[in-house]
């Protein structure tokens, strides 16, 4: 999940529906909620969220530092003013990358996985068998041919790769995939999603490679 900070709302329900399109769950808040919100947040829910992009804020009453505090993800500055004094300040303010409006929402994305593989010092895909699974949005390759994926199944099998080390419950997937704001979509689509993608998976390998166990979520076992 994106979490989009801006006071005004044009911009945060504009990011909001460019993000869905590329099937990538958002949410945005005004400063002062959000404020709130990052200071009181539980660990699970923060642990959702993929990147913070902070746009225009009341005085710059949002901190990058005080959601360091609560969260490793990136934190990316959305500038409007081509101003090289206006970057250096959003740097020295804690921020992690500062783009430059207007920008594609595929840019960022691809900021967001470059400063996370940085990070971790991860690879951009991974491979898991005979797949490689990329981490920045295209379809994964199965022996290195693509199999083209519907954008939420492509989301579930990269947040399993992402966490092949363990577990992850349906909750963790839907808010992955979702975001913890989704009032609007029933937490049983995870399951219906996972089935499509087994059935693809199973038809390319010639078995399943999630395994599932009831109350303990879900893995990638290859």
């Amino acid at each position: 999940m994106i979490v989009i900070v801006d006071e005004r709302d044009l911009v945060k329900d504009g990011y909001h529906s460019l993000f869905n399109r590329e099937g990538v769950a958002s949410a945005g808040f005004g400063p002062a909620d959000f404020d709130e919100w990052v200071e009181s947040a539980a660990d699970d829910d923060l642990r959702s969220v993929q990147a913070f992009l902070l746009g225009q804020c009341v005085g710059d009453a949002v901190s990058p530092q005080r959601i360091r505090d609560r969260s490793s993800a990136p934190v990316i500055a959305l500038s409007e003013q081509n101003s090289l004094e206006d970057t250096l300040r959003l740097f020295e303010a804690g921020v992690d990358d500062v783009v430059r409006k207007p920008v594609h929402v595929r840019e960022i994305l691809a900021r967001i996985a470059a400063i996370s593989r940085r990070a971790k010092e991860e690879p951009a895909y991974a491979e898991i068998g005979p797949m490689r699974i990329y981490m920045d949005g295209r379809d994964p390759e199965i022996d290195g041919q693509p199999l083209p994926l519907p954008r939420r199944e492509r989301r579930i099998l990269e947040y399993l790769a992402s966490n092949r080390a363990r577990r992850v419950t349906k909750t963790q997937v839907f808010n992955a995939i979702y975001g913890i704001f989704d009032e609007n979509v029933e937490e049983n689509v995870v399951e219906s999603h996972i089935s499509k993608l087994r059935k693809k998976l199973r038809e390319k390998l010639g078995f399943d490679p999630i395994d599932s166990k009831r109350y303990l979520g879900y893995r990638l076992a290859l």
